[in-house]
């Protein structure tokens, strides 16, 4: 029986592990954490919540940087979402920044997903290798 999710698995282009690095968490606050050693060179895993949940990040190429697929990442109050966005959008802003998003619903405008009244709060972004992201309450 399924009893939770342990990790989901994100492509970047090799040679970009600092990008993630960045990104993962310098702007999402995630931790990095040890990866088996027979794939160091391989993988690079951040913790979401402490000995929890996981982003492994893997090298390969996303074909489509439009693909709606995506996981969604659960944050704790309206205003922590509204924290979180306005991080990722000057993140975004920043040209010179390494591992910025190329993508990213600016604050205080409607969201790009689908609109209906059953979605909660929420956003969306692309990290630097095209991988959409939500974020919602």
């Amino acid at each position: 029986m399924i009893t939770g999710l342990a990790h989901v698995n994100l492509l970047v282009p090799p040679g970009t592990f600092d990008q993630a690095e960045a990104f993962y968490t310098g702007t999402l606050g995630m931790t990095r954490v040890a990866v088996p050693v027979m794939q160091k060179n391989t993988l690079a895993w951040f913790d979401i919540t402490p000995g929890g949940k996981e982003v492994h990040i893997a090298l390969g190429t996303n074909e489509d940087h439009q693909s709606p697929r995506h996981p969604c990442f659960k944050v704790e109050s309206p205003e922590a979402l509204l924290k979180l966005q306005s991080k990722i959008w000057e993140h975004f802003n920043s040209t010179e920044a390494k591992g910025r998003p190329t993508e990213v619903d600016k604050p205080g405008e409607r969201d790009s997903g689908e609109q209906s009244f059953e979605y909660p709060q929420r956003f969306f972004a692309r990290d630097y290798a095209g991988n959409r992201l939500e974020f919602s309450l």
